[in-house]
């Protein structure tokens, strides 16, 4: 049976049947990632796409002077993957850490990759999923060049109030792009 989360966000491509998101969710491996804990490090090749039922994922890589860059953050019914290694089977640079105890749904490369090749409805799913991920890296890269930092924590704030407080100060400001000392000064003006 699909989970009804995972269920809702398949109705969203507005092509699958009953049976093609029974399919899907046959595929489905339920893990659950403590706090802390990786999904994958640096290093390792991704063969694993994931669906958040609950907690929060974040995504980082060392930068050359050793500094831990929070790049993405994602939370329930979203899809995450190391994506580029997904795609390249090549070993990933990037660490996707939970940041609270997190449920997930694991679909293996393989699996998905074989439902693809037998219905055109998942090679338009992963098509679209590729399409996406492309608008949301171009977004990121928008609203780091073009808001300002309180600007970028009142849109995380908006879409994600429940989460906010679940996340360390010093993820957010790496995701934010501002020092943790800068984040708090924008928390205090910042009402809500």
């Amino acid at each position: 049976m699909v989970s009804t989360s995972l269920k809702d966000y398949l109705k969203t491509f507005n092509v699958f049947t009953e049976a093609e998101m029974d399919d899907f969710s046959d595929i489905a491996v339920p893990v659950t990632i403590r706090k802390s804990d990786y999904f994958i490090k640096e290093g390792e090749v991704c063969n694993r796409v994931v669906f958040v039922l609950s907690g929060i994922l974040r995504s980082y890589y060392i930068s050359d002077k050793h500094n831990e860059i929070t790049y993405c953050i994602t939370f329930p019914n979203q899809l995450m993957t190391a994506y580029s290694s997904y795609l390249t089977s090549q070993p990933t640079h990037e660490n996707i850490q939970a940041v609270a105890t997190t449920q997930l749904l694991v679909f293996s490369k393989e699996k998905v990759v074989k439902l693809a090749r037998h219905n055109m409805h998942w090679t338009f799913f992963l098509k679209t999923i590729a399409e996406q991920q492309y608008i949301e890296l171009e977004k990121r890269i928008v609203q780091l060049q073009k808001s300002d930092a309180t600007q970028r924590y009142v849109d995380l704030i908006s879409n994600h109030p429940e989460y906010i407080q679940k996340i360390p100060l010093q993820y957010l400001a790496s995701y934010l792009g501002i020092s943790q000392r800068h984040l708090s000064r924008i928390r205090k003006d910042v009402s809500f």
